[in-house]
């Protein structure tokens, strides 16, 4: 099969389309003929080896966080899904392999895809949705009435949480470009920051809870625009002891290590009297299948930015990591249009 191979840590050269051996569904997984998957930050950051310190795949790999697809086959004592069914999944985080034509995925990180969606679709959801899900329900405990901001509203992560905290109840602020702008008010935020021309610390204040997609300066001025002993969450900040004990379940030197490596941007949290954690997501098929109800129910919608062809993949990367796609970048693998096809048979 065709596969996007990750067979070094360096630049886009260490990444490249093989041929591969189809993968076989082992012992409660199922093998998913891929249509679509999704591109993630993450996946440039393993191949640059950003992340080696948490997660150290043997190379060779077959690269990809997330994918949409038909089950091919299932494995021994597989008992949620049959052959036909429409899924998706963000993979298991070490063993990767959503870049193919076919992956082998353990069933407890897998769910039915909506109905309502296409492949390319259902493929820019389960990363993103995910972290976005896991950080205003469960790290923010976002509710009816919670004064919340995001930054970087316009991108994959924000444009699922800026719909997931308008469901949850929440006052949403997000920062936008100019270009972003009518994207995130169309999603349901209401009121946006020009971040290219507006200093956050001097025009918000007051928020009960904040979630960080940008990182930097932008998370520094997070800090002074919250009410004293509320949270910040990001995914673009540095790594803290949390993170390796709640996230990771890491050995003590990783928790050493993350502890050392937050102490200033924990410091500056505590000037500004806020709690601060940094956010790994965890891949769950029944977290999926919570955003595929909400995708049924028309109360959530994946934004998708564009779509390469597999054997486009290196453009698609490099559109990625220029930084300015609105929604998700997707892939697709297949040639008879059916990753563009939505309501194709099999349950939802």
């Amino acid at each position: 099969m065709l596969a996007y191979v990750l067979t070094r840590y360096g630049g886009a050269d260490a990444m490249e389309l093989q041929d591969v051996p189809k993968p076989i569904a082992g012992p409660g997984e199922v093998l998913v003929r891929v249509f679509a998957a999704g591109l993630n930050p993450v996946d440039y950051k393993q191949r640059e080896g950003a992340v080696r310190v948490i997660t150290r795949p043997r190379l060779p790999l077959v690269a990809g966080s997330e994918l949409a697809g038909i089950v091919e086959a299932v494995g021994p004592g597989v008992t949620r899904f049959a052959t036909g069914d429409r899924v998706f999944a963000r993979v298991d985080k070490t063993l990767l392999g959503a870049f193919a034509e076919h992956a082998a995925v353990h069933e407890d990180l897998v769910a039915l895809m909506p109905r309502s969606l296409s492949y390319i679709e259902a493929a820019s959801l389960p990363l993103a949705g995910l972290t976005a899900l896991q950080a205003l329900r469960d790290e923010l405990k976002v509710k009816p009435g919670t004064k919340l901001f995001i930054s970087g509203g316009a991108g994959g992560v924000g444009t699922l949480a800026i719909q997931l905290a308008k469901y949850f109840g929440a006052e949403v602020t997000t920062t936008a470009s100019p270009r972003g702008e009518e994207l995130v008010r169309r999603l349901g935020a209401d009121a946006v920051i020009d971040y290219t021309k507006e200093n956050l610390a001097e025009v918000l204040s007051g928020f009960d809870a904040a979630l960080d997609l940008v990182g930097g300066e932008t998370l520094d001025q997070t800090f002074k625009i919250l009410k004293p002993g509320s949270k910040v969450v990001s995914i673009a900040g540095m790594p803290e002891p949390q993170t390796a004990l709640k996230d990771l379940a890491a050995p003590a030197w990783m928790t050493a290590l993350f502890w050392a490596i937050s102490l200033g941007i924990r410091s500056r949290a505590r000037e500004a009297n806020v709690r601060y954690r940094y956010l790994f997501m965890h891949p769950s098929g029944e977290d999926l299948k919570f955003l595929a109800r909400l995708v049924s129910e028309g109360k959530l919608q994946p934004v998708v930015d564009s779509s390469y062809p597999l054997e486009k993949i290196g453009d698609a990367f490099a559109a990625l990591e220029q930084g300015r796609a609105k929604g998700k970048i997707v892939v697709t693998m297949d040639t008879r249009g059916w990753a563009h096809a939505a309501g194709f048979p099999g349950r939802a």
